[in-house]
């Protein structure tokens, strides 16, 4: 796989960071009550990624060691500041909708951790596409949650409501509560997968039937990690 198109499949599905890495909890579970909610603060999270990356790629060999993550807060604040105005000004609904999580944006472990783990050891395109792939799974992730709560908690969709008249909404997915639901519901379908393509694997590779359930022997994939 090309290495750009790598970083934006590993933001999306291998290290998504709500479903896999666990990574910008927070604003996950407090504004997904609604779809629109989820692509704003989404988009808001992946402008910053984007020009964050950007930013502590070209300094990274002029920032020095002891003051780099102060540094990155810095130029993370910032591109929050710009990115904030401009929802103030021209999406008011949507500021009025985030509020504080707009701000705390710059304290997001995924924007810290993308500039320390990635943006700061490689070239300014590469940290764009990596930026760019982590935002597009963070707003994917919570576009989804915003969705299955809003229509399950509302009887909406994108403020249009699609449930029949007689059928009453359950509330709890719009308070807290419905939101540790659906996001463990996403990770549980998350790992399935994950289990699932391992045994394919498992089949094609190296022979194996299959059978997990009634194998009574260890396995061993091809990097040789034995699972009972």
């Amino acid at each position: 796989m090309n290495k750009y198109l790598e970083r934006l499949y590993n933001g999306i599905i291998r290290e998504n960071p709500t479903l896999i890495l666990m990574l910008g909890m927070c604003p996950t579970l407090a504004v997904s009550t609604r779809a629109f909610n989820g692509i704003g603060m989404g988009l808001s999270t992946t402008a910053v990624l984007i020009l964050s990356n950007l930013v502590i790629s070209l300094l990274r060999k002029h920032i020095p060691d002891q003051v780099r993550l102060p540094s990155y807060i810095v130029i993370v604040a910032s591109m929050v500041t710009v990115t904030e105005l401009l929802i103030e000004a021209y999406l008011p609904a949507l500021y009025e909708a985030l509020g504080i999580y707009i701000p705390l944006i710059v304290v997001n472990c995924i924007i810290l951790g993308r500039a320390e783990a990635y943006a700061s050891k490689n070239p300014p395109v590469l940290s764009i596409m990596d930026g760019l792939g982590m935002g597009i799974g963070f707003t994917i992730a919570l576009t989804l949650a915003g969705l299955v709560r809003e229509v399950i908690g509302n009887g909406t969709a994108f403020g249009m409501q699609i449930l029949p008249a007689g059928v009453e909404p359950i509330g709890i997915f719009v308070q807290p509560p419905g939101a540790f639901l659906v996001i463990a519901l996403f990770i549980a379908i998350m790992n399935a997968m994950n289990i699932r393509t391992r045994q394919k694997r498992l089949v094609e590779m190296d022979g194996c039937s299959g059978g997990c359930a009634v194998c009574a022997e260890p396995c061993e994939d091809k990097k040789g990690e034995k699972d009972a």
